[in-house]
């Protein structure tokens, strides 16, 4: 049998194998003994956001582009929202090298508008969100099929946008990487931010003590919002100094760290023997290389530097994760702050900003 895409738009009669084609509910045209809808020809070409030469956040260009068509096991789904992050700046600097040219963005919401063969994860109409697959500051994107969530009732495209990337982060951080139980403490940095306020939260959820550091008093209030137990505003208090004070000098069981450069060192500084340094960004630039004896010196440390990739690896565990996240902002557990959203044509401006560290919460392009 042919390697029939499927897809939204005008269906034509394209001969099956001699099958006939009926019209369903919606008035798409169906192979009757096959199930397949036949397609016309889609919208030719999309807006997108292309970098051809890796720099600041000048190379990241309003292009035309086709339309991507679906392979086998992938689907073609119609953006509704695209989340910003920090590791979209990574691969538009080349600190994360990708083929160039690219298109960016790695986190998005919307519509199933096509599904090539092979495909039973989805169907057209469905409403799924990604994250981890290129290509999402456009108006469509191509993904592996069993890469996509379908978003539960409760929960709106934009929410699914901003919680799928971070979201899962929270969760893998505060439930698998060290897992949080009542009654331990742990110092996360840059606490306002995407993550860090939903990193909060769940900290909090699961009985921790949370110490939060911000720049603003503005983000603080938004960090013991979140549910932060002390606050540190680190542009006014060296947060190493008054953190030992809160902790008695004991030290925290984790830092969760995405700030990198000027916070690493004095974060090992606080945590307690056999503490865990959880290295999840570098806002700040990166780490330098360190001696794993200093780890030993320091009270036999663990230092980890996980990445969100490795703790969806299985479709499996992909779909328990992001099921989570989704029951936790459904049940309404865990709060999404999107801040900002942005036109596609201004994702020069979201990155300003996101590097800036304007932001306090989730910023979101808006292909449509």
């Amino acid at each position: 049998m042919a390697n029939w895409a499927v897809a939204l738009g005008q269906w034509r009669h394209q001969p099956l194998c001699g099958t006939s084609l009926v019209s369903n509910s919606k008035g798409w045209r169906i192979a009757a003994d096959e199930s397949i809808i036949v397609p016309d020809s889609s919208k030719p070409t999309m807006k997108a956001i292309q970098v051809k030469q890796t720099g600041g956040p000048e190379v990241m260009e309003l292009v035309d582009l086709p339309v991507p068509q679906p392979k086998s096991n992938e689907a073609v789904v119609k953006i509704e929202a695209a989340g910003v992050n920090f590791i979209d700046v990574y691969n538009r600097e080349g600190r994360y090298p990708q083929t160039l040219p690219f298109v960016l963005g790695q986190e998005a919401a919307g519509v199933v508008s096509a599904v090539g063969s092979g495909v039973r994860e989805v169907a057209i109409g469905d409403r799924v969100a990604y994250t981890m697959a290129l290509g999402s500051y456009a108006e469509y994107a191509a993904v592996a099929a069993d890469r996509l969530v379908k978003i539960p009732a409760g929960v709106g495209a934009r929410e699914a946008a901003a919680a799928m990337l971070q979201g899962m982060t929270a969760h893998y951080l505060s439930h698998d990487t060290y897992e949080l139980e009542k009654g331990e403490t742990a110092l996360i940095h840059a606490a306002a931010g995407g993550v860090g306020l939903l990193l909060v939260q769940m900290a909090h959820n699961l009985g921790a003590r949370v110490i939060a550091t911000v720049s603003t008093e503005e983000k603080a209030k938004l960090a013991r919002a979140a549910g932060a137990d002390e606050v540190i505003l680190y542009t006014q208090t060296d947060f190493e100094a008054e953190t030992k004070r809160l902790t008695g000098g004991k030290g925290v069981d984790v830092v969760y760290d995405s700030v990198g450069k000027t916070t690493f060192e004095k974060g090992l500084n606080l945590l307690r023997p056999r503490g865990m340094m959880v290295l999840y960004g570098a806002s700040s630039g990166p780490v330098a290389p360190i001696d794993p004896l200093v780890l030993t010196q320091k009270g036999s440390m663990f230092l980890t530097r996980p990445s969100l990739g490795n703790y969806i690896a299985t479709a499996q565990e992909l779909q328990q994760r992001a099921g989570a996240v989704f029951g936790m902002i459904r049940d309404g557990k865990l709060k999404l702050r999107i801040e900002h959203v942005y036109p596609l044509a201004e994702a020069q401006q979201a990155h300003r900003d996101l590097e800036g560290r304007k932001s306090t919460g989730k910023l979101l392009l808006l292909p449509g």
